[in-house]
């Protein structure tokens, strides 16, 4: 049974939440979980500009991810940043080469699940989550969330990202708030939730 965690991260929330989406599907047993990033379509200087540049370096060691991969994992994870309501360009580029896969019908019937990370609260987490859906429906995938049995999400106690449709974090206006216990609680919730159910249908 394999679990693909496809990522694209600019700065490292979204690829701590990706090691968190792991650690959770890690957890069941037979699960054999891949994390892989989608490539980077920004030219460098403009990282450097931004700041990504150095940031990156930080999962530079993670390979990147081959449209093909897709077809072979049994459940596939990703995770984008939200930019002004929407999956990152470079998730967007990715996707938009996986039309073969499409006319083949490749990944019906597989397990598709995202999870996200936002600027601010209100940054556009089930935004970006939902119109990642569409392309998922597009190719026959069976959605699958963060269901409220993730009890965290009911919390008052803390600002923090998160909702039914899939794991979130909140990076603050300038990056430098990373996810939290309970964002990463709720990340690893996920991971080990797609697991199980992609057990299930494996069977």
């Amino acid at each position: 049974m394999k679990i693909l965690i496809v990522f694209y991260s600019a700065y490292g929330h979204t690829y701590r939440m990706a090691e968190a989406v792991a650690e959770g599907a890690r957890e069941v047993e037979g699960a054999e979980v891949i994390l892989r990033r989608v490539p980077e379509t920004l030219p460098e200087d403009l990282l450097k500009q931004i700041g990504a540049f150095d940031a990156a370096k930080v999962f530079e060691h993670i390979p990147i991810c081959t449209v093909d991969e897709l077809a072979e994992a049994d459940a596939i994870i990703f995770g984008t940043p939200t930019r002004f309501g929407n999956m990152a360009g470079q998730m967007r580029q990715f996707l938009d080469g996986t039309g073969g896969l499409w006319a083949k019908g490749a990944l019906v019937g597989k397990i598709g699940s995202v999870f996200t990370s936002t600027a601010t609260q209100h940054g556009g987490q089930e935004s970006t989550i939902l119109s990642f859906h569409t392309t998922l429906l597009h190719h026959g995938m069976i959605i699958v969330g963060l269901p409220y049995t993730f009890t965290e999400q009911n919390t008052l106690e803390e600002i923090m990202g998160g909702s039914p449709y899939g794991a979130a974090t909140i990076a603050g206006n300038d990056g430098s708030r990373m996810p939290s216990e309970k964002e990463l609680a709720g990340a690893r919730f996920q991971g080990k939730y797609v697991a199980e159910i992609a057990a299930k249908l494996t069977k």
